[in-house]
């Protein structure tokens, strides 16, 4: 699987998981209120140049700005620029759409129902959407061995039934399991392949609900691993890898060279 690259908020817009609170949306200007009636979500305000005052909106997977007039009456949707040509946007953005939209992503994937893989304590913490019969899923577990067993990483499996039509049931077997981090060890490591079982209806419930946030966050290729990253500027913030990750990307993903 050819790995795509991609910041998470790509992905999240495109889902509406996350709206306009009602007690926010009372207070929106007509103008701004107009454009929330019209689909737009809106996430925050920001002060702006020149008597405007910005919000940070999305829909349909693309985020911009809205900037209302002095007199509260008018908006323009658009980006914002100063007489030197910089863009006084791009920033507003990142601050008021995709960096509360990330957070919020993180805490789904934290509430989502996972396998643990490695030490609990590891600093870097991946999470991956893995799916039993999945082939790019297990060089994925064992590419990540070095990191794992040295205590420097720790995956998150979140156990996904897409692939094939037994493949619910293996997810479902292995979050019922006894111990699901070593019947999903046993299951990568080729040790023991688990086999499709009927659980309790709570743990295919559990199968269903990451199945939905699978689905929801617009993701198509297993495994797909998120993690958190440092950018140029300081600022962490979350990335993706569908697929089978470059060795460039997979030390990127590690955040260190194979100890």
């Amino acid at each position: 699987m050819q790995l795509t690259r991609n910041t998470i908020s790509g992905f999240l817009l495109l889902t509406g998981l996350v709206g306009t609170s009602a007690s926010y949306a009372d207070e929106l200007p007509p103008p701004i209120q107009a454009l929330a009636d019209q689909g737009l979500e809106i996430h925050g305000k920001f002060d702006a140049p020149g008597g405007l005052r910005g919000y940070g909106a999305s829909v349909q997977g693309q985020d911009m700005a809205i900037y209302l007039t002095p007199d509260g009456e008018h908006a323009v949707v658009g980006t914002l620029m100063d007489s030197e040509g910089n863009d006084l946007t791009e920033a507003q953005l990142d601050e008021h759409v995709r960096a509360p939209l990330e957070a919020q992503t993180w805490q789904l994937l934290s509430e989502s129902h996972w396998v643990q893989d490695g030490n609990v304590n590891a600093p870097q913490v991946i999470y991956t959407f893995t799916d039993a019969n999945c082939p790019y899923c297990r060089q994925l577990w064992q590419d990540v061995r070095p990191w794992v067993e040295a205590g420097e990483v720790q995956l998150r499996h979140i156990m996904v039934g897409i692939l094939a039509p037994d493949s619910p049931g293996k997810a479902a077997a292995i979050l019922g399991a006894d111990d699901p981090a070593a019947t999903l060890h046993a299951h990568e490591s080729s040790q023991e392949e688990i086999e499709a079982s009927a659980q309790p209806r709570e743990i295919e419930e559990q199968v269903y609900a990451n199945n939905q946030l699978f689905e929801e966050l617009g993701l198509y290729a297993t495994p797909t691993s998120v993690f958190q990253r440092e950018t140029a500027n300081g600022s962490v913030r979350l990335d993706r890898i569908q697929g089978m990750p470059s060795d460039e990307r997979l030390i990127e993903m590690m955040g260190s060279e194979a100890p």
